[in-house]
């Protein structure tokens, strides 16, 4: 059974994301990423941070960032593979250390995971993205999404496939 966890799927009683990424030939490859501060600490949504994900990101190729919404203690964005030969495990590792060596801020770590979901055919783009949109809205952080200034896109992600 599926069910919604954060605005991500997962199945009922797991604990751990699956790992990797099933890749299907002719479909969509993007997926919608969740990954958590540890101990879901609330540093996430700050300037500092929001500039030095967005360089990493911008450097950190083996997958590409679309768009993403950071929360205090959690992120959401859609990305997808650019090196077939890089899982995304492997590449949220490496985006994490790039990321810790820039603000050298101890206590500005993430859980070791992240929760993945490729968005299948049939499913909506926009639909998903509204639903990170609204995030900091339902969390009573901004009145209007268009307020919550930690957002934004590093790659214009193609849907094929929709």
């Amino acid at each position: 059974m599926i069910m919604a966890d954060e605005g991500i799927y997962r199945e009922a009683g797991r604990h751990n994301p699956a790992q990797g990424v099933h890749i299907l030939p002719g479909r969509s490859a993007i997926v919608l990423l969740t990954v958590t501060t540890e101990g879901r600490m609330p540093w996430l949504a700050a300037k500092l941070a929001h500039e030095l994900l967005h360089k990493t990101w911008e450097e950190a190729r083996a997958w590409l960032v679309g768009e993403y919404v950071l929360m205090p203690d959690h992120l959401h964005m859609f990305c997808a593979p650019h090196d077939l030969s890089v899982s995304i495990e492997v590449w949220i590792k490496y985006w994490k250390r790039e990321f810790s060596l820039r603000h050298q801020n101890q206590s500005w770590r993430f859980q070791s995971r992240g929760w993945h979901h490729r968005i299948r055919q049939g499913e909506s783009h926009s639909e998903k993205w509204t639903y990170m949109q609204e995030n900091p809205v339902r969390k009573g952080l901004v009145k209007n999404a268009e307020e919550w200034p930690f957002k934004g896109r590093v790659f214009e992600l193609k849907w094929n496939g929709f």
